[in-house]
């Protein structure tokens, strides 16, 4: 499984895992309900900004989570403006694209391991209906590890669609994206069987 985990020993790689995992959650929060007005849009820019200004991470780093995510911000801002304006659309994409942005953070300054010691402590409650937090704790992880491995195919298939000289276009792109994803996720079940976890 791929990780967007990158080693540093910044403030953020410095920070427990668990008071890391509640600010950025908040942090997120916080943009998720922010008014849908231009200096909300300003403040959610700029708390990103300063979160990714922190040594070890840096703007560069930022700067490749915008483009890993650029038809999500494209697609996003696409859909707003049809239905909302322009100025909506641009406010609406900003703060998406900031909460986006701030979770990844924790993913890239948390290893694996220490995200699933998080997740399954801050799901132990589960133990009261009858549910392993243990494998939750799993399913989010693994979770996390998919947004990676699914920019990594997308890429490989764009590769694939340049060296071929093939069409830029939806279809051209979205069969084989599909076919890959989902011998992937057929991989990861299996993977999951084979260490017992139903």
């Amino acid at each position: 499984m791929l990780s967007l985990y990158r080693p540093g020993a910044g403030p953020w790689h410095r920070m427990p895992a668990g008071r890391k995992t509640l600010l950025l959650l908040a942090l997120v929060l916080g943009v998720s309900i922010l008014p849908a007005t231009w200096p909300s849009c300003a403040v959610a820019a700029g708390l990103t900004l300063l979160c990714y200004a922190a040594p070890g991470v840096g703007w560069v780093r930022l700067a490749r989570q915008m483009w890993a995510l650029r038809l999500l911000v494209v697609m996003s801002f696409i859909g707003q403006a049809i239905f909302l304006g322009l100025q909506a659309a641009t406010i609406g994409t900003v703060r998406i694209t900031a909460a986006v942005a701030l979770a990844a953070l924790l993913a890239l300054t948390t290893p694996v391991t220490a995200l699933w010691e998080v997740f399954e402590r801050a799901l132990s409650p589960l133990r009261v209906i009858g549910r392993d937090p243990n494998r939750a704790a799993l399913l989010l992880v693994v979770a996390f590890g998919a947004v990676p491995t699914l920019i990594r195919l997308a890429h490989q298939v764009r590769e694939a669609q340049r060296a071929r000289g093939a069409g830029r276009g939806i279809r051209p792109f979205a069969v084989p994206f599909l076919v890959l994803a989902l011998k992937h996720a057929d991989d990861v079940g299996e993977a999951l069987t084979a260490r017992g976890v139903r």
